[in-house]
């Protein structure tokens, strides 16, 4: 089944492009590179022939239920990180995992961590090996480097079923190495680089209509050995327009080791 969506892509430009994420110290604050809205056709993986896998595609949905269903304050990462860790060993064959983020993101103009809206994925071969380094140290860091290690996303919806603004895919077979374009990635304490895609007409977009909080899209983002880095938007679209709950979300990153 065929549906439209708007994504933001982004745009090539003579200089180097950067988001600055809580600009001015303001929680919340995002400062833009510039985007161009463009309309696309997507794929619904819940009722299509071809279906998508992590290990051709970069990215898989799966059923996974969750005893966690109110993702505020610390209580719920202990429990929900042991599931998480559990799906990754059995689906990916990972022999370590290190959960080190979780962000809830809300389709309100009030919330802090919103949904992402540009044509991205979250690292670039620079910007992981920096992250690998950030999140377990010079010497560790060295020792995984020499064998198969990767970042993996989970993604879930929180408390409804997602009727707007789902999570889209570009699967990475239609992906031209020119599509895409180094972004830095600026926090107050911090400096990281992530990759933006720019538009071309060859891109299939792929997604799963009105995932639930029992399911997830387990995707990767970075892999020291190939697999490629999966570009991912949240889409501009309604399911069903008489149903009016907002998008809400969480993403855990992962840094797993084969």
């Amino acid at each position: 089944m065929t549906r439209i969506a708007t994504v933001n892509y982004h745009v090539h430009k003579p200089f180097r492009q950067a988001f600055e994420l809580d600009a001015g110290g303001i929680a919340g604050n995002l400062i833009s590179p510039e985007l161009a809205p463009t309309t696309v056709s997507l794929t619904d993986n819940r009722v299509t022939n071809r279906p998508v896998s992590f290990a051709s595609d970069a990215v898989e949905f799966t059923s996974l239920k969750t005893k966690v269903r109110d993702f505020a304050g610390d209580d719920w990462k202990q429990a929900y990180n042991t599931e998480l860790t559990g799906t990754l060993a059995d689906k990916l064959g990972a022999q370590e995992i290190v959960i080190f983020d979780h962000t809830v993101r809300t389709d309100d103009p009030d919330a802090t961590r919103k949904p992402a809206r540009n044509v991205h994925s979250d690292y670039s071969k620079d910007g992981a090996e920096k992250r690998l380094v950030d999140l377990l140290g010079v010497e560790v860091a060295a020792e995984w480097a020499r064998g198969h290690y990767a970042f993996v996303n989970v993604w879930r919806p929180v408390e409804k079923p997602i009727n707007s603004a789902p999570l889209g895919f570009v699967r990475p077979s239609s992906v031209d190495p020119s599509d895409w374009v180094m972004l830095d990635l600026i926090y107050p304490d911090r400096k990281g680089q992530i990759m933006g895609l720019v538009e071309n007409p060859a891109h299939e977009w792929v997604y799963r209509s009105k995932m639930t909080p029992d399911e997830v899209a387990v995707f990767n983002i970075y892999d020291n050995q190939g697999l490629p880095s999966i570009a991912h938007s949240a889409l501009d679209m309604v399911e069903d327009p008489s149903v009016t709950t907002i998008r809400k979300s969480i993403e855990s990153r992962t840094l797993v080791r084969y």
